[in-house]
């Protein structure tokens, strides 16, 4: 199949105007349910990947017992605590978590999550309830692989954005070419995939971008919850998912390019590459 490549000028285009009268609530409203004890960065890196790419307003729902670092480490996103167990989200957060959905453009859940029943409770229940796009990254995707029924028979675009080792949990073939594996896998399950690595595979199954951008310098931890932030972020400002997916591997790599060009491979951090994101998108 044939596949497009994005550069800046294209990535640009995609991007929406902003008017002068605009408020916050026109660039989406986004959930994001990351972290757990222990994993506290993956849920700051997610949410400032998100606010770094444009989203307006930045729902964080983090364990109860790790509301305070997360609330201490973040001014801009709204962060709120929801019960837990042993440090993970318990079932109990399902309640307040849906009566949020309803007013929310996309949400993003699994980076830091850890797994637990209480958190595939709650995957579960939000893909199957939730009318509008979902990206499902990290644990999120750890804890569906066994369950891909459930994101065969949405409705809704589901992203998911696995690494090789997450891939083939969720029944993907590494052994043959990355983009036809990627788009057999995106056809049979009906949603978008982004499959992750050197020249990262974004599709659909019927339509294919490939990533021209990145660097091994990203190859560290964090680095992918930076991504998931920046595509939620998008698609919450109204891009069509399969673009955001696309225009999100773009930036994610060109960030991480201009830190090597800056600072080097050796020593770039995710926060560096968060701070390089708004140059690419003015």
């Amino acid at each position: 199949m044939d596949y497009q490549t994005l550069n800046h000028e294209k990535v640009l285009s995609i991007l929406p105007d902003r008017k002068c009268d605009a408020h916050k609530g026109d660039f989406g409203k986004i959930l994001l349910l990351c972290g757990s004890l222990g994993f506290t960065g993956a849920a700051a890196l997610a949410a400032m990947g998100a606010l770094r790419s444009g989203a307006g307003l930045v729902y964080l729902g983090v364990p109860e017992s790790i509301y305070a670092i997360e609330a201490t480490k973040l001014n801009e996103a709204i962060v709120f605590p929801l019960p837990d167990a042993d440090g993970k989200l318990s079932i109990q957060a399902l309640p307040q978590i849906l009566k949020m959905l309803p007013d929310m453009d996309a949400v993003l859940f699994g980076p830091g999550w850890g797994k637990s029943e209480g958190n595939f409770l709650i995957a579960k229940e939000i893909l199957q309830s939730f009318n509008k796009p979902v990206v499902v990254d990290a644990d999120g995707i750890n804890i569906l692989a066994k369950h891909m029924d459930i994101v065969r028979e949405r409705k809704a675009p589901t992203i998911l954005t696995p690494h090789p080792g997450e891939f083939a949990r969720m029944g993907g073939n590494n052994d043959i070419d990355r983009q036809a594996a990627a788009e057999d896998f995106a056809r049979n399950h009906g949603c978008i995939l982004l499959l992750k690595g050197h020249n990262t595979v974004i599709t659909d199954g019927n339509r294919t971008y490939i990533n021209p951008t990145g660097n091994p310098g990203m190859a560290v931890g964090g680095s992918g919850d930076v991504l998931a932030g920046i595509i939620v972020s998008l698609i919450g400002q109204g891009i069509d998912p399969l673009k955001a997916a696309a225009c999100g591997a773009w930036l994610h790599g060109a960030a991480g390019d201009n830190c090597a060009a800056q600072i080097g491979q050796y020593g770039m951090l995710p926060t560096d590459m968060v701070e390089a994101l708004p140059r690419l998108m003015k």
